[in-house]
């Protein structure tokens, strides 16, 4: 099916974006895709650059005329992240993703389709290869591992761009112009625990949440999706309070910026209890199916009998951290008091795993401004060290201060306007752009984002709008053509 999205309009963007997908690209594992650009722009005999963490960058010359005109860094993200269904048979490491139309909507069969933030670096792509799109001096910037840590933006360094204008194409609704993001930072909590030997008269019971819809982290948290470990995590508690259930593993979620579709528990409970045990969890999950109905109508909760576990967590650890589970903050956690309907500060649980004696919980914290960040991720860091765990915080990256009196912004806010008779919606979003950490070694450039419709990124339902892309497309070439000169 890959062979008739090269067939879309337009197709200079659309056949990049296939080439692209053909590579993969997972976050800290880019060597591939890295490789892919840097022929790419010597194949176009244009100066092409990798720093020293990986970044990739390509400078154009103006087309003739628009010589004056200020130069340009186009930026986008190479990493892609990686989701799948659980009986999606697939390897992301090896394997091209497979996409298809779907009426007005590209998708993937079973996995993440890779739009964010493939669209925008086809974008830029096809732009790099065109000899009649009008443009002043161009450098496009390709970052690596915007997914799992934004080490790309963090290590490029001063000096090497010349830009006056940074456009980031990695904003996931085409009528918005974005003028700010979220600051985050991941809280992990990790703790060793004793196993012990399963007691006589225990039989074993598999849990299995899954069917929800998953979901990008940041843009989607607001939304009332359900979180896969929050669901385990109360089935668990209340097999423990009722009929003494204990917890032999937990495997939930997989990455941190994506809220957790799939969580899996093998526990062990007295024998004499199976048949209220089988009622009351059946029970429970009826009530949660209808509290979530009308956002997760997928939403299963299966329990199923299984071979009794040979080992189970040492009871006090497991009371303890079932109850830190509890009273962890999950999604929204303060919204902003200065932008109508922005999300300022939240929380994604996003992995649980306990085995082998070794519980490991990952948190992605978010927030417009730095103190609430820290106010929660210090809140998540006393509620895990309460149950004996250690807390670490690593990956933080600061937002991005809006500022409203952009030259850019105005030009893009008038440009959308004579091409499609309304108003832009002029926005900070509450996912992480790699603009903040870009202006601090290089604070003068002005910078905005936006992009085409794309829904359901971070999980196996996103899908990008092929008419969005259109629209997009040549919002992106007005853009260029109307580049301030150089002052």
């Amino acid at each position: 099916m890959n062979e008739a999205i090269r067939e879309l309009e337009p197709k200079a963007l659309w056949n990049k974006f296939a080439d692209l997908n053909a590579v993969p690209r997972p976050s800290k594992k880019e060597a591939r895709v890295i490789a892919f650009m840097k022929d790419f722009g010597e194949r176009l005999g244009l100066e092409t650059i990798e720093d020293v963490v990986g970044n990739v960058i390509i400078k154009k010359p103006a087309t003739p005329g628009m010589e004056d005109r200020m130069t340009v860094v186009l930026q986008s993200h190479l990493d892609m992240v990686h989701q799948k269904n659980n009986d999606t048979q697939f390897d992301f490491d090896t394997q091209g993703i497979d996409m298809y139309i779907d009426g007005d909507w590209v998708r993937a069969n079973g996995t993440t389709l890779g739009a964010d933030n493939g669209l925008g670096v086809a974008t830029i792509m096809a732009i790099l290869e065109s000899k009649d799109i009008p443009h002043p001096a161009i450098e496009a910037l390709f970052t690596i591992d915007e997914e799992t840590g934004m080490t790309g933006a963090m290590g490029l360094k001063g000096g090497l761009l010349e830009g006056d204008i940074l456009l980031n194409l990695d904003t996931e609704e085409d009528d918005e112009i974005g003028v700010g993001c979220a600051g985050g930072v991941d809280v992990t909590a990790t703790r060793t625990y004793q196993i012990e030997e399963t007691p006589e008269f225990k039989i074993g019971f598999s849990i299995t949440v899954k069917g929800l819809q998953g979901g990008h982290s940041g843009m989607q948290i607001h939304e009332g999706l359900g979180n896969a470990n929050k669901i385990m995590n109360r089935l668990l508690f209340d097999g423990f309070e009722n009929f003494g259930l204990r917890i032999s593993e937990i495997n939930g979620g997989s990455l941190r910026n994506a809220i957790p579709r799939e969580s899996q528990a093998i526990v062990a409970i007295d024998a004499i209890h199976e048949d209220a045990f089988i009622m009351e969890m059946a029970q429970l999950a009826q009530t949660i199916q209808s509290e979530l109905r009308t956002m997760e109508p997928d939403l299963e909760i299966i329990v199923t009998k299984c071979q009794t576990p040979k080992t189970i967590i040492d009871l006090g650890v497991q009371e303890g951290v079932t109850r830190a589970l509890y009273a962890a903050c999950n999604g929204v956690y303060r919204m902003s008091a200065d932008i109508p309907d922005l999300v300022e500060t939240s929380n994604n649980i996003a992995k649980v795993s306990i085995k082998d004696g070794e519980i490991k919980i990952e948190c992605l914290t978010r927030s417009s401004v730095e103190s609430s960040k820290w106010d929660l991720a210090n809140m998540l860091r006393a509620t895990f060290e309460l149950t004996g765990c250690e807390v670490e915080f690593s990956g933080d990256y600061p937002g991005w201060q809006p500022n409203m009196d952009s030259k850019i912004l105005k030009v893009l806010e008038r440009i959308y306007i004579g091409m499609n008779n309304e108003k832009p919606h002029v926005a900070a979003c509450h996912a992480g752009l790699e603009c903040g950490i870009l202006g601090q070694n290089y604070p003068d450039m002005d910078m905005i984002s936006f992009g085409p419709n794309i829904k359901g990124a971070h999980s196996p339902d996103e899908r990008a709008q092929i008419s969005s892309v259109q629209k997009y497309w040549k919002f992106v070439l007005e853009i260029l053509k109307q580049i301030p000169k150089k002052s």
